[in-house]
C-alpha cells in the first residue's frame, strides 16, 4: 500500500507538471476558460443526476463521474486555476523577460494572460515547474485546514512566486499612491527601462480600464452575487455560478469590448449562502438568501479592486486581482464559521 500512495503522489506530480506546461502553451486565460467549461459541465450532471435519482434504470455511478470532472479536471491537474492558469501567468513572464513576446500589448508583455506561448520547450518547462508549485501549495493549504480557498491561495502565491524567482518588482512603484488610478485616466506614461516592456507604458497599469471604478465594480458585486445566490438556491450547486462566469470569459478572449469578469463575485456569493445557513439554504425565503448573496458579492467585488490596486496596476506581471478577491473573501467566510455567527464555512476548509 505504501508504495500505491508513493506512485499515487509521482503521478500526481506529473499530472502537475504536464497540466503547468499545458497552461503555458495554450495560455492563462484560455487554460482558465476550459476550467469554467469543464465545471459546468460536472455541476451540470450532478444536477442531473440527483433530478434521475428515483427514474428506473438510473447509475448512481453517473453522480460520482460528475464529482470527478468538477473535482479531478476543472480544479485538478488538467485545468485546475492553480495549475494551468497560475503555470500559464509564469510562462508569460518568463517569455517576456527572455523577449520571446511582441504582441504590441499595452501594458507590459507579461501581464498578456491570454497570449498562447506555444510550444517552445524552455517555456512548456517553466510552466511545468509551476504547475507542481501550485499543485503543492493548494495540497498543503487544504491539508493544514488553511481557512481560505486552498486554490485561489495558490494562484496567488504562485504569481508572487514568479515575480521573485524572475526578478520582478513584488509590488511595484507607486510614485502617485498605491490605490491612485488617476494618472491611468489621465494617460500619464513612463519609459520603458527593460524586456518585454512597450517603448512608453502608462504609469498605472489598471487590470481592467473597464471595471475599476468604486461605483462601477459595486454595483456589479451586488448584481452577480445576488445572481449567484439565485442560482445556487434554484440548482443546489455552489460552484455552478462561478463556472458560469468563468466561461463567460470566452468573449473577453475574443476581444469584446467592456465584458466584465465575475468569477470571484459568483463564487463568494454562492458560498456566502451555503456558509449562513449551513446548506439549509432552501428552508430560507429566496429573497433573504439573494440579499446575503448580494452582500457578499459586493464585498468580493471590492476586495478585487483593492489588490488589483495594491499588487497589479504598478507591477510588471499578472497578480490575479479575482483569485486574491477569493482568498480574502473566503477568509470572511471561514472567520465568521469559526466564531459561531455562520453554521458552516460551506467547503472552505477550517484549522479544527
Amino acid at each position: 500500500m505504501a508504495e500505491l500512495a508513493e506512485l499515487w503522489w509521482l503521478g500526481m506530480l506529473l499530472a502537475a507538471f504536464a497540466g503547468g506546461a499545458f497552461g503555458a502553451a495554450i495560455g492563462a486565460l484560455p487554460a482558465f476558460i476550459f476550467t469554467g467549461f469543464l465545471v459546468m459541465l460536472g455541476e451540470g450532471i450532478k444536477i442531473l443526476a440527483g433530478d434521475l435519482s428515483g427514474v428506473a434504470g438510473f447509475d448512481p455511478a453517473t453522480l460520482e463521474q460528475a464529482q470527478a470532472i468538477t473535482g479531478q479536471l476543472g480544479f485538478g491537474p488538467v485545468f485546475g486555476p492553480h495549475i494551468s492558469f497560475a503555470a500559464g501567468a509564469a510562462a508569460s513572464a518568463y517569455a517576456a523577460k527572455k523577449g520571446y513576446m511582441d504582441t504590441g500589448f499595452p501594458y507590459h508583455e507579461a501581464k498578456n494572460i491570454a497570449y498562447a506561448q506555444g510550444p517552445k520547450p524552455d517555456v512548456l518547462i517553466v510552466g511545468g515547474l509551476f504547475g507542481i508549485l501550485g499543485y503543492w501549495i493548494t495540497t498543503l493549504s487544504a491539508t493544514f485546514g488553511l481557512p481560505w480557498d486552498p486554490i485561489a491561495v495558490g494562484v496567488v502565491l504562485s504569481a508572487f512566486a514568479h515575480r521573485l524567482f524572475l526578478g520582478y518588482p513584488i509590488v511595484g512603484k507607486a510614485k502617485r499612491g498605491v490605490m491612485n488610478m488617476m494618472p491611468f485616466e489621465g494617460e500619464e506614461l513612463r519609459e520603458a527601462k527593460a524586456p518585454g516592456e512597450t517603448k512608453q507604458r502608462l504609469l498605472v497599469e489598471p487590470w481592467l480600464g473597464h471595471q475599476y471604478k468604486w461605483a462601477d465594480v459595486s454595483i456589479l458585486g451586488l448584481v452577480v452575487g445576488t445572481l449567484a445566490a439565485f442560482i445556487t438556491y434554484t440548482t443546489g450547486s455552489v460552484f455552478l455560478p462561478f463556472g458560469i462566469s468563468a466561461a463567460t470569459l470566452l468573449f473577453l478572449n475574443l476581444g469584446v469590448e467592456r465584458f466584465p469578469v465575475t468569477h470571484h463575485i459568483s463564487l463568494i456569493g454562492s458560498t456566502a449562502i451555503v456558509a449562513a445557513t449551513g446548506g439549509e439554504y432552501a428552508g430560507f425565503a429566496l429573497g433573504s438568501m439573494l440579499l446575503i448573496g448580494a452582500l457578499f458579492g459586493f464585498l468580493a467585488a471590492i476586495f478585487g479592486e483593492v489588490f488589483q490596486r495594491i499588487f497589479f496596476s504598478h507591477g510588471d506581471t499578472h497578480v490575479d486581482p479575482p483569485a486574491g478577491a477569493i482568498v480574502m473573501g473566503t477568509f470572511v467566510i471561514a472567520v465568521l464559521a469559526l466564531t459561531g455567527l455562520f453554521p458552516s464555512s460551506a467547503w472552505i476548509p477550517l484549522p479544527f
